[in-house]
């Protein structure tokens, strides 16, 4: 019923909560009939959600409407209000690609040591990767922004080097890449109390996403989205992220866990033709000759309008939607076997876009 309703940013939000948590209670269910009624449910939904976004992204970004906390106002409209609270150390943990069913399942172990003071959700930029949603985060600036005010510190698709180097001149932050860099950062907690707002961006969730792309043992092991939210429960209960949150909380700090973008499981290939200097991502395109069907897409033909770089004239960003996934007419067969049920960002769906941020205070 809800769905018929012309539902606004904050609406889709509930709903989305509604989805998630009915999904999170069936999981212990056996009965298959009524996790295919949600499931229908959810890709309607998806389908409604992709729609709404074509229809109101570009308003929220121009500022001809009122627009949700996106990615590049989610520091200051989430955080930075925090820091006066106490005058105790606000540490902000960034786990890249963390989805909120996700954050949902992991949330009773950390109610072991932390309340929840806000359950909040807000809304990514597009593309729904780290290169855009990220840098926006941590500078508080779209893409384009970065770019016109920093060049030095903006790296564009086709640059060599990784997009988010400079990541740490936008906003000083501690990063944990690996197990290693986790221990290692642990033992160093004592360290960072000192400092007013600590930040800490730990990669394991987007790493786990692309292993399971490229190897067959984690895409058995997380061959559903059920599976998949079982397998980051079980690396968090025994990571040094968990052990990081539980010094924390033993310092009574406050905490807010949020992330840059989410992902989502793609089933269905949507045809696109490009050059060879075409990204690679398999949400969105972004290129100067790309030949595609617009009833299948979500295209801006005017980057700018967006606020995304454009490198020349006729430079044109398309996204893909709901559960699709763009394929190339050669190797048209092989590439979509590979790609089909994996989980992959950069598009428009509820669990790209509509992403944790939680406030935390110790118990």
């Amino acid at each position: 019923m809800d769905l018929n309703n012309n539902l606004n940013f904050d609406e889709w939000v509930d709903l989305y909560k509604n989805l998630v948590r009915w999904e999170l209670e069936l999981q212990k269910s056996t009965d298959e009939g009524i996790k295919t009624i949600l499931a229908d449910q959810k890709q309607e939904a998806n389908t409604q959600f992709t729609r709404y976004i074509e229809r109101n992204y570009v308003d929220w970004i121009q500022g001809r409407s009122e627009k949700p906390v996106m990615s590049h106002t989610v520091v200051r409209d989430k955080v930075i209000l925090r820091l006066d609270d106490n005058d105790k150390p606000l540490f902000l943990i960034v786990i890249d690609n963390l989805r909120y069913d996700q954050w949902k399942a992991i949330q009773p172990l950390i109610e072991n040591h932390f309340r929840v003071e806000a359950d909040d959700i807000y809304y990514s930029i597009l593309p729904t990767t780290t290169q855009y949603a990220r840098n926006s985060l941590f500078a508080g600036l779209m893409p384009l922004e970065i770019r016109r005010r920093y060049p030095k510190w903006w790296v564009d698709e086709e640059d060599e080097g990784t997009k988010n180097q400079y990541e740490g001149e936008l906003l000083s932050y501690n990063k944990v890449l690996n197990l290693q860099a986790g221990k290692k950062l642990y033992e160093q907690m004592a360290n960072l109390m000192p400092n007013k707002l600590n930040v800490i961006v730990y990669n394991f969730v987007d790493m786990l996403s692309h292993a399971r792309t490229e190897m067959e043992i984690i895409r058995e092991l997380a061959d559903d989205e059920e599976a998949y939210r079982s397998l980051m429960y079980s690396w968090f209960e025994h990571s040094s992220l968990f052990d990081m949150m539980r010094f924390i909380a033993e310092k009574g700090c406050d905490m807010i866990i949020t992330t840059d973008h989410g992902s989502t499981y793609v089933e269905k290939p949507v045809r696109i033709l490009g050059d060879r200097e075409v990204n690679t991502n398999l949400r969105y395109k972004y290129g100067k000759n790309l030949k595609y069907n617009p009833k299948e897409v979500f295209e801006v033909k005017d980057p700018e309008k967006i606020f995304l770089p454009k490198v020349n004239l006729s430079t044109t960003y398309v996204f893909a939607g709901e559960s699709d996934f763009f394929a190339y007419p050669n190797n048209y067969n092989y590439y979509v076997s590979y790609y089909r049920n994996t989980f992959q960002h950069g598009g428009i769906s509820m669990s790209e876009m509509l992403i944790p941020v939680t406030h935390l205070t110790a118990k």
